[in-house]
């Protein structure tokens, strides 16, 4: 890989780690994901890095359980769907929607606590 694309992928999983740990302190911006996503530009720019992520004390079980059967703890489980339920009364109480806005918003998040729900728990 040419240095340029390999410096970009860095920044970008640099900047995605930095986006997850936000996650951690901000209540509604999602954790797991941006750092699923650092892993991904990681693995592909600096397996250093990537070992670095899937080893860390604290963000490595989750991820190592996601790449190696798409799983999801129940404690995470219970964590997402109870915030993505503050989440909408939030936005149903803050934001007054119109219905169709609020139904919209409605079948996305229970799109995506649907397949929250699905994934398997870790062994």
């Amino acid at each position: 890989m040419n240095l340029p694309t390999r410096a970009i992928l860095l920044g970008l999983g640099w900047a995605m780690v930095g986006l997850g740990i936000a996650g951690i302190f901000l209540p509604l911006l999602p954790t797991t994901p941006f750092l699923l996503l650092a892993a991904w530009l990681f693995s592909r720019s600096s397996p250093r890095l990537e070992q670095w992520l899937f080893n860390h004390p604290m963000f490595g079980r989750p991820l190592r359980d996601w790449r190696e059967s798409g799983a999801i703890s129940g404690r995470a489980k219970l964590s997402a769907i109870a915030l993505m339920g503050v989440g909408f009364l939030f936005f149903w109480l803050r934001v007054e929607p119109t219905m169709p806005t609020a139904g919209i918003v409605a079948i996305i998040m229970i799109a995506a606590g649907l397949f929250i729900v699905s994934r398997p728990e870790p062994f």
